[in-house]
């Protein structure tokens, strides 16, 4: 099923979808009317049909989700009811996401905004179920800016996002908000940040609700180097160190009844507990997805060790991802998804093999071997999950850690069972006043944490930047890796060849010579000692990070201004680069002031590339390739490789994804008159009539 969601994202349109839709029905048709006995017939059929049902659901549920999406920049006062209030304390701002009620702007309005508003523009009492008007300047979901980036417009379309932006002062509250769970999880984490300061008070409010916004920037970095950013997102480890204490609380507190405890029901009991512990938690910190997704499969543990059977296997971890496909099948591409299955796949798949049962098991030996045992399996297992994560983190964020299983070796247990018991007991301590103990304990275990944080993501090689990796190469990988888990018998070995193909396609995958956002304002190039060095001085850190994952730099690049092989001025820069056995001459624009045509024609037809932000004339043409303003309209961003001659664009030819052609969506009438299901659907030939071409 998950093959079949993928597909749909791959395939670039309509016709696409349709053929492989109905070669997998084809298919599955065709095996069960050959079956003759045997399930090798009703095997390829389930696949078949799991297929079609993947795809299917995908494309309806991106139909389903259609909402009419900004087409162009705008600033309009809008009023709406809030919908979600997103404190971010390290930023000094406010995200507020909107249903959109009243709109003065002149394109149609979207259905759902989200807003930024500086922290001292935000009013009391703004909270969930508010309704507010405020002037905002909103632009479209962005596309990625270049290749291999994050794709925020896909996302926004799932989400039912139309626009994004920021509002300025005054926000006026027309309605206030009703009392309710957004209060509760608004209180609690500023309850949290109140008692402990910093970085320190935001991880602590990211574990009990949730919320990030208070982690400073710079911690936040260090913990995804240091390979310990899942700690900061409530997913499984959140809900099954909850899940664990509640029952271990509800066991050894009923157990003190002799009565109750000899009825043999308390395990049931304490089952019970946990499941309400899951389902409540899940809701405080919001219901997102990854922790939907982490709430499912812990109810699914629950209900496993209530009848008995053996919970943790790849039955379970199969019944997990069915659920989640057949709810949001547009996770099947997202990180988050692929990260957490990934890391359990691996986990079970690695303990259920004989050789690690019979080394890591059960034995009698003394206390100490036994510890180190359980030690050597915890950085065994460590080591799997980094391995088996990276080439995700490769493809998603072009960088790797490498000590990642070493921090979280002690990281995960200080979670756990330090910080998150210790948190707990000072809210509860907090009701009649007494939890300082309990703040000052997790104060010093998140300090520890943000010490091996900072620490690892200091050392040296603790990241590995590689440029954009292939999708078949990623799909390769994949395939290889569940081959290796499901398998039982030597047939599993087989799935080291593709792992070892997609790593080698990756690894001899060429850095890109020349980079250039959609916008053509930014470009990087790739300069003759391996260095990236970027067009303008005067760029952000965030299209600076991005430029440089995107060239496969784990560093801040130069400016080529100051870089050998370029020379530059305050409107054009002329660069020079080396590959392929010959010279490859760059010309850019660097500002919007006009230069004078004739010399910006001759340098033109000087230069093998030429990159603008702005319309260029028709006489100024590269001698290879013109990135111009109505070119990059076309494409989006542009990634080349000089030497193989490979040009890579953002946008390709043909593709009918929704949110690419989400300027088609002006209304919510128009956009269910729009669908792609209905005009596939009324492609199909009717008896005796003819069948055009669309």
């Amino acid at each position: 099923m998950g093959a079949g969601a993928a597909a749909w994202f791959v395939l670039p349109d309509l016709r696409s979808w349709a053929a492989v839709l109905l070669l997998a029905l084809a298919v599955a048709s065709a095996a069960l009317a050959a079956a003759r006995g045997g399930r090798a017939a009703v095997l390829v059929a389930v696949l078949a049909v799991a297929v079609a049902t993947g795809l299917a659901l995908t494309w309806a549920r991106a139909e389903r989700v259609a909402a009419p999406v900004l087409t162009r920049p705008a600033i309009a006062w809008l009023s709406g009811r809030v919908e979600q209030v997103e404190p971010l304390p390290a930023r000094r701002l406010t995200r507020v996401t909107l249903t959109v009620s009243e709109w003065d702007g002149k394109d149609p309005p979207p259905t759902r905004v989200r807003v930024n508003l500086e922290a001292p523009t935000v009013p009391d009492g703004l909270a969930r179920g508010a309704v507010i008007r405020v002037r905002a300047r909103l632009m479209p979901p962005a596309p990625p800016a270049v290749p291999g980036a994050y794709d925020f417009a896909r996302v926004a379309w799932f989400s039912g996002l139309g626009a994004t932006g920021r509002g300025f002062a005054p926000v006026t509250i027309i309605t206030p908000a009703p009392t309710d769970a957004g209060d509760i999880r608004a209180a609690l984490t500023r309850h949290i940040e109140a008692r402990l300061a910093g970085s320190a008070g935001g991880i602590a409010a990211a574990l009990a609700t949730g919320d990030i916004g208070a982690i400073d920037e710079g911690d936040a970095n260090a913990m995804r180097r240091a390979g310990l950013a899942h700690l900061l997102s409530v997913s499984g480890l959140h809900i099954t160190a909850a899940v664990g204490l509640v029952m271990w609380l509800t066991l050894r507190l009923l157990a003190l009844s002799p009565r109750l405890a000899l009825t043999g029901r308390l395990p049931l009991v304490a089952a019970a507990a946990g499941a309400v512990a899951a389902i409540g938690y899940t809701w405080l910190t919001g219901s997102q997805v990854p922790t939907i997704r982490s709430c499912v499969a812990a109810l699914m543990v629950l209900v496993a060790l209530v009848l008995g059977r053996e919970a943790l296997t790849l039955r379970l971890v199969a019944a997990g991802a069915l659920v989640v496909l057949l709810c949001w099948p547009e996770s099947v591409v997202g990180p988050s998804f692929q990260l957490s299955f990934a890391a359990v796949t691996a986990i079970i798949a690695f303990h259920e093999h004989p050789w690690v049962r019979a080394w890591l098991g059960e034995h009698e030996e003394s206390r100490w071997r036994g510890v180190l045992r359980g030690a050597a399996s915890l950085l065994l297992t460590g080591l799997l999950v980094e391995l088996t994560l990276m080439p995700i983190a490769v493809y998603h964020f072009h960088q790797a850690g490498l000590y990642g299983a070493i921090a979280n070796i002690v990281a995960i247990p200080l979670t756990t069972f330090v910080v998150m018991p210790a948190e707990a007991l000072a809210l509860l301590l907090d009701l009649v006043g007494a939890g300082a103990p309990g703040w000052w304990v997790a104060d010093r275990a998140l300090a520890v944490l943000l010490w091996i944080a900072r620490t690892v993501a200091a050392a040296p090689g603790a990241v590995t930047a590689l440029p954009v990796m292939p999708q078949a190469a990623f799909a390769a990988m994949v395939a290889g890796g569940l081959w290796l888990a499901i398998w039982r018998t030597r047939w599993r070995y087989l799935g080291l060849v593709p792992v070892v193909i997609g790593a080698v396609w990756t690894i001899a995958t060429p850095v890109p010579d020349l980079i250039v956002t959609g916008d053509g304002r930014h470009l990087a190039l790739r300069g003759d000692d391996g260095g990236v060095a970027i067009l303008r001085d005067r760029t952000g850190d965030y299209v600076r990070d991005l430029l440089a994952e995107a060239g496969g730099l784990d560093g801040v690049p130069e400016l080529l201004s100051e870089a050998p092989g370029a020379w530059c001025n305050r409107d054009l820069c002329w660069m020079e680069r080396h590959a392929d056995g010959r010279v490859w001459r760059v010309l850019a624009t660097r500002s919007l002031y006009l230069v004078p045509a004739n010399a910006l024609i001759s340098l033109c037809r000087r230069a093998d590339v030429v990159v603008s932000e702005r319309r260029l004339p028709r006489a100024c043409r590269g001698r290879w390739l013109t990135l111009d303003r109505a070119t990059l309209a076309r494409t989006g961003g542009v990634r080349v490789t000089f030497a193989t001659g490979q040009v890579a664009t953002v946008r390709a030819a043909g593709d009918r994804h929704p949110w690419v052609n989400a300027g088609r969506y002006q209304t919510r009438k128009e956009a269910e008159g729009s669908s792609m299901l209905a005009r596939w659907l009324s492609m199909l030939p009717v008896a005796g009539s003819k069948v055009t071409r669309p």
